[in-house]
């Protein structure tokens, strides 16, 4: 079929109602919740008119004008067409909808569309015609004279598509068995017409037609061409130097997002509506939710400038939110603390560094610039940076004038040849913001043309400058040759083989010839995004109720890449282990959000001047903060104060050290720090003494025992020394009791028991230990028992063969190791096959395993 062009196209539907569509069959949905088969019933109509509508729709969504369509009813029980008005003849043929850009309308005038009791009998040359024909094929037909109508279509190129319901389909394998008479020969009779139009006629059947119909296609777009002009030098001073030459721009690529959702709330039912619906059940009214902003100052917040302190908050018609709240505020309590303003007594700001510049006219003043694309010069190809494009792609064509195609065709030749790229300036209009940007040549057989991709400005790029991968310097300024972070040879062999066996280049389909094909295809690659949520909102529109009749599951096609090919996970499989034994890798424990605690702040008194600092989240607004929010990228002050500096509050993080550090939780938050703001020389309360405490660290004064309301504090007070290295749950000062509390939690089970482990086997390995052998084996016994039940009986396998070869090892801790013997292999040893099975887990090792291990 030839190929199809965005726009210009006349779609006409001829839809079969005559009495036999009135059938019902049952179709298939998706299956329920627990996974069981559903159907449902509905007539033969109601399922054409899916693919009517899936067609209309996909008009609709791409809003195009000149895509337009119409709907012609045959077998209807009105006669109203023009060849009929003029001529006679073609009775119960009724133009139902005339060609036109279709709309919401549309779609719910083709809803009404019924079957009826009876059976029955343009033109502008650049547009492109199609004729689509829905039919069940079970009334007889006229065909006389059919031959001139296919050389009438062919010479007017229209294209026809006739869609019929359970009609044969050869290449999906289905047959429909027991047809009718009339069935059968008109079915025969389309085949043959179709087969006479060429490439210009489809046959098929509705099942298919309904499956195709919500393929995810991308959208064509037919972009208009926008004149300019390109520069060489500046034509204005001199001239003789200068070249400009009319070109054109089109798009070469177009950015599509998901179709946007609006919020829609349940309206209350006013007595008007009770009175409209008397007889009727009262009926759920959805409003949609518009967006308002309210503008708040607190000039009482004690700042240089009480004018600053400047708040904007959103409102959905269902109370207001203010800034960093998570739910609606008492109107009561943002009465007493902040004053409503009009939007007209603010200007806008720009943030300058730490400063605010007030910009009473909304924007500064524009450059002067003149429309066109200015070359500020030229680079090799090779240093362009692939990273920093910055979104789409546009065409730049010649002109029609022939001395400018001639003149651009040079420059994209002498481009192409010496491997240049042109960094260019393109102003849209006059006196509007230059984009910088880079322009490509492009040379195909025909026509010469110039890439353009825009690219940020030196300010906007961002340097970040990380430490060398394979080289570490020592203090000393000497090079290390050997470290944990170096990788050895034997890893790098390792992850080159990985890498190699992941190759997709030869992991697709095979070609005529035999030979292995990339596995990944642009043209097949769309974003899920975009259409499935185009798939729900035309689903939820063809069909009258999303409950009895839900979303069908995505197309195939929209799920080719979310797995990769099993062909290449099979031969990566061996490197994969390979590397997992090379590099010691350990399965990452879930990460899960820390429970934020209300005693952290409760019961302090507002003298106590307690600062609550979270990583993540800024600290709540003071009154002596400054509360600034922007609209954009601006920002608000009242009218006639100067800009200042605002006032930030700076995130505090103590220094990691072995035995004393905050670390972040397994969300990615730091831990809660409190910082009082007493003086320096004021007591700190003492922490409660674990069983063996972790020594003090220098610099640190002993403090007493008694908190500040004087009393003692118990286990939960906070510790000033934790003992807690990073990226852990579990400290080394009060290991037992802080596995304890995350097992409580019940889903960082995994996480504590590694973090355990590891601290037993840190605190084993330190000399002058001897004081901590049995708090350490008390651990261990807790370890064990929890690794039984909660099924992490590997885990403490591991564990105990790493902790036996550590202690035998030199110089290592064989007196340790001696006491866990002393213990024995029921409390500490390894977990045996037979001891697993128990608890419902598996185990590596048998019982002689186990007893020889303990020998």
């Amino acid at each position: 079929m030839p190929a199809e062009r965005a726009g210009y196209t006349v779609s006409m539907f001829l839809v079969d109602v005559s009495s036999t569509m009135a059938e019902k069959r049952t179709i298939e949905l998706p299956p329920g919740p627990d996974g069981e088969l559903r159907t449902t019933e509905i007539t033969n109509l109601e399922w054409a008119l899916r693919y009517v509508k899936y067609k209309v729709q996909e008009m609709i969504f791409h809003g195009r004008k000149t895509d337009q369509c119409g709907v012609y009813l045959f077998g209807s029980e009105v006669t109203n067409n023009l060849v009929n008005k003029k001529q006679g003849g073609y009775d119960h043929i009724q133009e139902y909808i005339k060609i036109g850009t279709p709309n919401i309308g549309t779609l719910a005038k083709i809803d009404e569309i019924t079957t009826s009791d009876l059976s029955g009998d343009r033109n502008k040359k650049t547009w492109t015609r199609k004729i689509f024909l829905i039919t069940d094929g079970e009334r007889p037909i006229e065909i006389e004279d059919w031959q001139d109508i296919v050389n009438s279509m062919l010479t007017n190129d229209v294209r026809l598509t006739v869609v019929g319901i359970d009609f044969d389909d050869e290449e999906g394998g289905y047959v429909y068995p027991e047809k009718s008479f009339h069935k059968k020969a008109n079915e025969d009779f389309f085949k043959e017409f179709v087969d006479a139009m060429g490439d210009n006629g489809v046959l098929g059947t509705l099942e298919f037609a309904l499956q195709e119909v919500v393929r995810p296609e991308p959208k064509q777009v037919k972009s208009t061409p926008v004149p300019t002009v390109l520069r060489i030098g500046d034509p204005d001073y001199k001239p003789d130097e200068a070249m400009t030459i009319t070109v054109r721009a089109t798009k070469c690529t177009a950015l599509v997002r998901p179709a946007s959702l609006k919020k829609y709330a349940l309206r209350e039912i006013t007595e008007e509506d009770m009175a409209v619906d008397e007889d009727e059940e009262r009926k759920a009214i959805f409003k949609q939710l518009k967006m308002r902003t309210e503008y708040y100052v607190d000039r009482n917040a004690g700042g240089d400038d009480e004018d600053e302190n400047v708040k904007m908050e959103d409102d959905e018609d269902e109370g207001l939110l203010l800034e960093g709240s998570a739910g609606p505020v008492e109107k009561k309590n943002k009465e007493e603390n902040w004053e409503r303003i009009e939007k007209e007594e603010l200007v806008k700001g720009f943030k300058y560094g730490t400063t605010y510049a007030p910009c009473p006219d909304g924007q500064f003043p524009k450059l002067q610039t003149v429309k066109g694309i200015d070359i500020m010069g030229f680079f090799p190809s090779k240093n362009f940076r692939r990273e920093l494009s910055m979104g789409e792609v546009t065409y730049i064509w010649p002109g029609t004038n022939a001395p400018d195609q001639l003149a651009l065709s040079s420059l994209i030749q002498a481009m192409y040849n010496s491997q240049k790229y042109a960094i260019a300036r393109w102003v849209l209009r006059d006196n509007s913001d230059p984009k910088m940007g880079v322009l490509a040549p492009c040379v195909w057989d025909n026509i010469d043309c110039l890439l353009w991709v825009r690219m940020p400005f030196a300010d906007d790029v961002r340097k970040y400058v990380f430490g060398s991968l394979d080289t570490l310097v020592n203090k000393k300024g000497e090079v290390v040759e050997e470290h944990p972070y170096l990788p050895t040879q034997e890893q790098q062999e390792a992850m080159d083989n990985w890498v190699d066996k992941m190759e997709l280049g030869d992991a697709g389909d095979k070609d005529e010839e035999g030979n292995r094909m990339p596995w990944f295809d642009t043209s097949s690659s769309f974003n899920p995004a975009v259409h499935r949520i185009k798939q729900a909102i035309f689903h939820s529109a063809v069909v009258s109720d999303v409950t009895t009749d839900p979303l069908p599951p995505p197309h195939p096609e929209l799920l080719t890449y979310f797995e990769p090919p099993k062909r290449v996970l099979k031969r990566s499989r061996d490197a994969l282990e390979e590397c997992k034994k090379v590099f010691a890798v350990k399965e990452v424990p879930k990460r899960t959000a820390k429970s934020k605690k209300d005693e952290h702040t409760h019961g302090l008194e507002e003298e106590d001047s307690i600062l609550l600092l979270d990583a993540k989240k800024p600290a709540p607004p003071s009154r002596s903060q400054t509360l600034v929010q922007a609209e954009s990228s601006s920002n608000v002050y009242a009218k006639g104060e100067p800009s200042t500096p605002h006032k930030k509050v700076e995130k505090t993080k103590p220094a990691a050290n072995d035995d004393d550090s905050v670390t972040e939780d397994e969300s990615g938050e730091e831990d809660y720090v409190l910082l009082d703001a007493k003086p320096k020389n004021a007591p700190l309360p003492t922490p409660a003494r674990s069983v063996s405490p972790a020594p003090r660290s220098k610099g640190k004064q002993p403090s007493s025992s008694k908190s500040r309301d004087g009393d003692e504090d118990d286990e939960d007070a906070m510790d000033i020394d934790t003992g807690r290295a990073p990226g852990r749950i579990i400290s080394s000062t009060y290991p037992l009791r802080d596995f304890k509390k995350n097992i409580s939690q019940g889903d960082v089970v995994s996480k504590a028991v590694e973090d355990l482990g590891e601290v037993i086997k840190e605190v084993v390995m330190k000399p002058f230990t001897k004081r901590r052998e049995d708090e350490m084996v008390e651990c261990m016994r807790v370890l064990r028992g929890t690794c039984r039940e909660e099924d992490e009986i590997d885990a403490w396998n591991a564990f105990i063969t790493d902790l036996k070869k550590k202690c035998l090892s030199k110089p290592g801790n064989p007196k340790f190791w001696a006491k866990v013997q002393e213990v024995g292999g029921k409390e500490l040893g390894l977990i045996g096959e037979k001891e697993a099975k128990r608890f419902g887990g598996t185990s590596q090792y048998t019982e002689r395993q186990v007893e020889e291990f303990m020998a």
